[in-house]
């Protein structure tokens, strides 16, 4: 009679591996052998929670306006699917956005904004953590913006959406995008603050000039949006150009080439 064959030990990294899918996924892998499934449970939802918290405050509008289920089936799937391509935890946000854009099947409840809400939280927080300090505010500059060249803050981020992504809210969920999209400008001020600005069309292409030709005059970059424009009187839009590129300095979210930072000694 043959003798019956026992179960090899696991080594250390197939129980290694077992304890990490199962972390990951307890519905579709069992828990490893010889460990207490009380303690396995707690391990789990110690770890999802974790990340769902996490998840959370960075995309708290997004949160809101989804049926719990909702969000706590999207984040389980990004727990149990996704393979960050970072250790660092702060980089979360971002996997999860890569996430929604790229690997998670659309579901028939979704928003149609679903994914412009999300990049749109994720620039928040990611301006939050960026290095760097906003530009200083030049009187020199301020009286002739359209003198000098201009340079765009490293902490403001051009935008455009289908959707009004600032205003999406519980009580408000468009069903389909308006006629004309959504132009912004998020950034972080000297004092730390994550803000926005809502603008038009001509300032958004003004800021992807500055952005296309940092050693360009502002007068020449008018000049060109102007002709794009086929405005019958340029004076117009260089006037209107020289009042934009004042608030934007005010604000921080552009400076005249050579400015110094908030932290420059020089």
């Amino acid at each position: 009679m043959a003798s019956a064959t026992l179960d090899p030990t696991p080594s250390l990294a197939e129980q290694q591996f077992a304890f990490a899918a199962y972390i990951r996924d307890p519905y579709c892998h069992p828990a490893p052998r010889d460990v207490d499934p009380h303690r396995m449970a707690m391990y789990r939802e110690l770890f999802f929670n974790n990340i769902n918290s996490f998840l959370a405050s960075g995309f708290p509008v997004l949160k809101k306006i989804l049926k719990e289920a909702q969000w706590t089936a999207m984040v389980h799937d990004f727990f149990a699917t996704h393979k960050s391509q970072t250790p660092y935890f702060a980089e979360i946000a971002e996997e999860f956005l890569n996430f929604l854009h790229n690997e998670r099947a659309a579901q028939p409840d979704d928003a149609v904004f679903l994914l412009e809400l999300a990049h749109y939280e994720w620039v928040e927080l990611a301006l939050s953590m960026a290095e760097g300090e906003a530009p200083t505010r030049d009187p020199w500059f301020l009286d002739d913006p359209l003198s000098h060249a201009v340079i765009l803050s490293k902490l403001a981020w051009p935008l455009a959406y289908r959707f009004p992504v600032h205003r999406i809210a519980p009580d408000f969920q468009p069903n389909e995008p308006p006629e004309q999209p959504t132009y912004l400008t998020v950034f972080r001020d000297d004092e730390d603050e994550v803000r926005f600005m809502e603008i038009n069309a001509v300032t958004y292409r003004l800021l992807q000039l500055i952005q296309e030709n940092p050693n360009v005059a502002t007068r020449e970059l008018m000049l060109q949006i102007a002709e794009e424009l086929e405005h019958p009187n340029s004076a117009v839009v260089m006037e209107g150009g020289a009042a934009t590129l004042r608030e934007l300095s005010e604000r921080g979210i552009v400076a005249g080439a050579g400015a110094r930072t908030c932290s420059d000694p020089s």
